[in-house]
């Protein structure tokens, strides 16, 4: 694993940035793009991570912003041993690197974010207190289903 993360190459200098890091399961693929599907797979989300993007759906276009697409959590690139998701939208950019290293038995998830005036600002205002939280969530179910 590199110590840097895609996420940033687009994004080198991002409103908001976090990684999140879990142990590799025995048995599970290294593949990066299947740890990125597993992740962001809606059949793979806790209920309540689905509930909370359900409500996100509902209230974004309050604030004239698009619904995400689908899609929007597609793999774009896979470099070496990280995936990378990325999408553009009117209140801000959205970079996710997905990376695994065998060797150390690690996973993690690189997120990066530009936001976009002051919709960006007030929607990132929101999600950003739970951002940690969600992530390590749907990292864990992903862990947890790769691992079987």
């Amino acid at each position: 694993m590199t110590h840097w993360s895609l996420a940033l190459r687009d994004v080198p200098a991002p409103d908001f940035a976090d990684a999140v890091i879990a142990a590799l399961p025995a048995g599970a693929p290294t593949d990066p793009a299947v740890w990125a599907e597993a992740i962001f797979s809606p059949a793979a989300m806790p209920r309540w991570v689905l509930a909370a993007l359900a409500v996100r759906q509902g209230l974004v276009p309050l604030l004239r912003i698009p619904a995400a697409p689908r899609g929007a959590f597609a793999v774009d690139e896979v470099v070496g041993q990280e995936a990378l998701i990325a999408h553009d939208d009117v209140h801000l950019d959205f970079r996710c690197g997905v990376a695994v290293d065998a060797d150390a038995r690690l996973v993690r998830v690189t997120t990066a974010v530009r936001l976009h005036g002051w919709r960006g600002r007030l929607y990132f205002g929101v999600v950003q207190p739970v951002h940690p939280l969600v992530v390590t969530a749907m990292l864990r179910r992903a862990a947890r289903r790769l691992g079987r």
